[in-house]
């Protein structure tokens, strides 16, 4: 009998251990809470994680441990055993709750708030503890209801290592896993200039976020007053993190703070941060806003866009220096339908070969985290002064110092091969040059791109390509056209040296491009690469005629090769040397201006007047157009006077992190930009890209009204 008490004794031990935390669920207004724990028992000198669970009614939610803007959140009074001390609440990455006008943070359905129970080393094995808890919560809906819930826990203490709970250890385990935690991230903050009204930039970067898409990216401080919760957070992407503009808290005043301290929240990945004042890491920004889908429901209307943009740029100022090239090449096979479609296809192939080399080369270098737009190939010296020379053996091949085919082109290809590979560098040359400058459309179609996957992006390039292509090539297939030009004969040679004086032009051009990059000292090597050049094709023209009178050339071969060495050795040697800050274009009678920066963005909008952004480059030949045309007449000069504007010239004629970011802001990648903000504090108003000094004084002159003013 005594061994059957004895064995009904120790199966009562076992079935009670097994059978785990002895707990109910409290029902309370419009939730349900209760105690879970991860395991069925507790060992002594052991630590156990016990949850508050609460399961919320359908539309009604509680808090986190930051309410937001309203609210309350949930706080846990424990009473437990003697020597037994509980942690704090490690609290799930909370979810957005928006009410109107307010934002608030908390928790919808079933939500667990874990707390760490360390156990004595002397509690007494056999016997069980009970874990009582007072939960006060605020639940909300349409109405919040206070509450309070009582909640207690039974858990035996065992010898050795406790089973874990067959429905609360998988799902205690899983909430720990999920919440933020401290990661390998860099994170730091900047307020700008401007006090407490100054925007938050809050920069994080670190290898778990490269690559990020961040849609939805967000920040939830742990101070109630850091920021104004409801005001969106605007985000730039970056290689390896992202930037987020955060307003500060309204009536927020005093120093700034200390650190930002809270969760990040990207692509459903949740991170606890402690932010510091100071610089943004490497690879925080530079790619633009995230983009507002990765799928292809937009693809079709950034191909259209880019397409007419395209077409469209073939009107703008940037390409006139190209048409020399074009209308040379068109003389030169007048009459000859098989040779001329030959060339159209030819050009339209170096036109998307072009298009795509850059498209690829931007895509990489903002994947990497270069703040870079479109337009980046004219931002480096050297590359200027070798586009320079291009030019400037064109135009002297032109002027037949030397003879390479019968135009231009020539420089691609010779004769015997009907000018194919000169055409298309032609199309190359007139994609270097011409696609700086951004067509009405075009900004749109390009913005969308760069946030795309590559794949995506090199199709509404290829599509910005054949629009530009377009025209040329479609003529080239238009016999009824070509056969209206004359002949080839003596004109064509009149013809031709005539179109070299664009060439000259286009090289002078890319010179002035290269002194405000670069100053007068950095000319000294470009100009005597110039020279050496043009000493090159002298000579291999004297070669050239030596050859044709049946006399050897090989002394003058050698001569050419040398000054052309010469020449490329003076580039080189000059590709070391640093650009200079641009300043404001020099226009006569332009209004008064100052360099832009978003601090001094912020302090003019902040003096409560109206203020005009120039987003601007020197190489941007419509930007050139647009101030001698526009910002240089009279008519604009004296509305400016008369709003009192602010006149800020944002120069990118050498790469600007900061002009990247503020044209990503407004969803460009490329100059001309023009933002005219009003004194109602609203969003900037875009001007198009070609200009009238009518347009300019109109959009002065509505910027001084207050908003709701319009018509009067």
């Amino acid at each position: 009998m005594t061994r059957l008490y004895g064995a009904l004794l120790g199966l009562a031990i076992a079935m009670a251990a097994g059978a785990g935390a002895g707990a109910a669920p409290v029902a309370a207004p419009h939730l349900t809470a209760e105690l879970a724990a991860e395991t069925t028992g507790v060992a002594p000198g052991s630590t156990v994680w016990v949850a508050v669970v609460q399961n919320i009614d359908k539309g009604w939610h509680t808090y986190w441990r930051n309410p937001g803007d309203a609210g309350e959140a949930t706080t846990i009074a424990w009473t437990l055993p003697q020597g037994w001390r509980a942690g704090e609440i490690v609290w799930p990455a909370p979810r957005r709750l928006p009410v109107g006008p307010i934002m608030n943070y908390g928790y919808e359905g079933e939500v667990l708030l874990p707390t760490p129970i360390a156990i004595p080393a002397d509690a007494r094995v056999g016997g069980s503890a009970v874990l009582a808890a007072v939960v006060n919560y605020l639940v909300c809906a349409d109405v919040c209801v206070p509450s309070a819930a009582k909640l207690t826990l039974t858990l035996p203490i065992v010898a050795g290592l406790p089973a874990a709970d067959p429905h609360w250890g998988s799902m205690l385990a899983a909430t720990l896993a999920a919440a933020p935690k401290p990661g390998a991230l860099t994170a730091t903050f900047q307020r700008a200039t401007g006090g407490a009204s100054g925007a938050i930039k809050l920069a994080v970067a670190g290898d778990a976020l490269a690559g990020a898409r961040a849609q939805d990216a967000y920040f939830y401080p742990y101070d109630d007053k850091l920021i104004d919760h409801a005001a969106a957070q605007a985000v730039e992407r970056g290689a390896r993190g992202v930037t987020l503009t955060l307003a500060p808290a309204q009536g927020q005043s005093g120093p700034a703070p200390a650190t930002a301290a809270g969760v990040l929240s990207v692509d459903g990945k949740t991170f606890e941060i402690d932010a510091k004042a100071g610089a943004p890491p490497a690879g925080s920004s530079g790619l633009g806003p995230p983009a507002r889908t990765q799928d292809a429901s937009g693809l079709p209307l950034a191909m259209a866009f880019a397409l007419v943009g395209g077409l469209i740029l073939n009107l703008m100022p940037c390409v006139f220096p190209i048409l020399a090239m074009k209308a040379t090449a068109l003389a030169g096979h007048a009459g000859e339908d098989a040779r001329t479609r030959a060339q159209g296809l030819a050009f339209l192939g170096g036109v998307l070969a072009a298009f795509l080399a850059l498209a690829g080369v931007l895509i990489a270098a903002r994947a990497a985290g270069e703040a870079v737009g479109w337009g980046f190939q004219l931002q480096t010296p050297w590359v200027v002064a070798t586009l320079g020379l291009i030019m400037l053996a064109a135009a002297l091949n032109l002027s037949g110092v030397f003879e390479i085919g019968l135009s231009a082109q020539g420089l691609g290809g010779g004769a015997a091969r009907g000018g194919m590979l000169g055409s298309a560098f032609t199309g190359v040359l007139a994609v270097v040059v011409a696609a700086p400058c951004t067509a009405p459309f075009m900004a749109s179609a390009l913005a969308y791109a760069v946030t795309q996957p590559p794949v995506m992006a090199l199709v509404v390039f290829a599509s910005l390509g054949v629009g530009f292509a377009a025209p040329f090539t479609a003529l080239s297939f238009s016999p009824g056209l070509t056969r209206r030009l004359p002949r080839p004969g003596a004109w064509m040679e009149i013809f031709r040296k005539a179109m070299a004086f664009p060439m000259y032009g286009a090289a002078a051009w890319l010179a002035w491009v290269l002194a405000r990059q670069s100053g007068s000292a950095g000319l000294a090597g470009p100009l005597a690469a110039a020279v050496t050049l043009a000493l090159a094709a002298w000579l291999f023209g004297l070669a050239q005629h030596r050859r044709a009178a049946g006399r050897r050339p090989g002394s003058l071969l050698i001569a050419a090769a040398a000054a052309l060495a010469g020449c490329v050795a003076l580039v080189a040697g000059s590709a070391g040397s640093r650009p200079v800050r641009s300043g404001a274009p020099a226009v006569a009678q332009a209004p008064p201006s100052r360099p832009w920066s978003p601090q001094a963005l912020a302090a003019a909008r902040a003096g409560g007047t109206p203020v005009l952004v120039n987003f601007t480059a020197a190489w941007c030949v419509t930007c050139q157009v647009n101030e001698r045309v526009a910002f240089s007449s009279r008519e604009v000069v004296a509305a400016f006077k008369r709003s009192g504007a602010v006149y800020l010239v944002a120069d990118w004629t050498n790469r600007d992190g900061d002009i990247a970011r503020a044209l990503a802001e407004q969803g460009r990648i490329g100059v001309p930009l023009y933002l005219v903000y009003g004194v109602d504090g609203a969003a900037p108003k875009i001007l198009p890209q070609l200009l009238t000094p009518g347009l300019v004084a109109q959009a002065l002159d509505q910027a001084v009204k207050p908003a709701g003013s319009a018509g009067r």
